[in-house]
């Protein structure tokens, strides 16, 4: 082999091993620039934290703690910000709506309430509380000051316990009661606390719960909100009549 071709051989990989070093000084050049622009290096292309949800103000709160009591869905007017009264006064809303049950107040959320037109009961024209099992509702009809309010529930599972000795299935009657009897403060039951229970048959009661899932997940009781169980307490009269429906079950 000549020595004109060696020379040429040389020369030839001489450039490339150039070239190669030039371009990965670029490239870590490169990377450093976006590292001290952002924080990130070049090669994060894996997809990173959602971004945040809008963080909502005081006003756009308050307006839909008011447009709430407006439409009948029972929340606190004298809280502030996001409190328990208010999540579960959209979780209603969200279940009448067939909306996702978040219970998160998003500007979407606000949206559906400016243009949301009052949920209607059963049946009108007399004091009564109605419980909706399909929806998971329940609607305090002309009792007290206001014509309506609406809480969400969390009624029979459906799922097999024990208790006692015997096996049953965990299912909230459906039919038209009437409030039995009534236990003020707390009550503790085989099955576990009570908070101001109103029996309508039974062992079952309509009481607060400091766990009111979207879906139903009680023992056959009507769980409500803690904010709200003793004030219903208080409009439930023994008597009153208490309607329980299931639309689901309709064929």
């Amino acid at each position: 082999m000549s020595t004109k071709i060696v020379r040429t051989n040389f020369l030839q990989k001489a450039a490339f091993c150039l070239a190669v070093l030039i371009f990965a000084s670029n490239s870590m050049f490169a990377a450093s620039a976006i590292y001290e622009q952002t924080g990130t290096t070049a090669q994060s292309s894996k997809p990173g934290k959602p971004a945040a949800k809008p963080k909502m103000t005081e006003q756009e709160i308050a307006e839909a703690r008011q447009s709430l009591h407006a439409l009948g869905y029972w929340v606190d007017l004298n809280a502030t910000g996001l409190d328990a009264s208010l999540r579960h006064a959209l979780i209603a809303f969200q279940k009448i709506e067939a909306r996702p049950k978040t219970g998160i107040l998003t500007p979407s959320e606000l949206d559906a309430l400016r243009v949301a037109q009052p949920p209607a009961p059963r049946e009108v024209g007399f004091p009564h509380i109605e419980v909706d099992l399909a929806r998971q509702v329940l609607f305090v009809v002309e009792l007290g000051e206001a014509p309506l309010k609406v809480l969400p529930i969390s009624s029979g599972s459906g799922e097999l316990f024990t208790e006692g000795g015997v096996t049953r299935r965990a299912v909230t009657p459906t039919g038209r009661f009437k409030v039995q009897r009534k236990i003020e403060g707390w009550r503790k039951s085989p099955l576990g606390l009570l908070h101001y229970p109103s029996y309508i048959y039974g062992g079952i009661a309509i009481h607060g719960n400091p766990s009111v899932p979207a879906t139903p997940a009680s023992h056959g009781c009507i769980r409500i909100p803690m904010f709200a169980s003793k004030a219903f307490s208080e409009l439930a009269a023994v008597g009153t009549v208490v309607i329980v429906y299931d639309d689901s079950l309709t064929p």
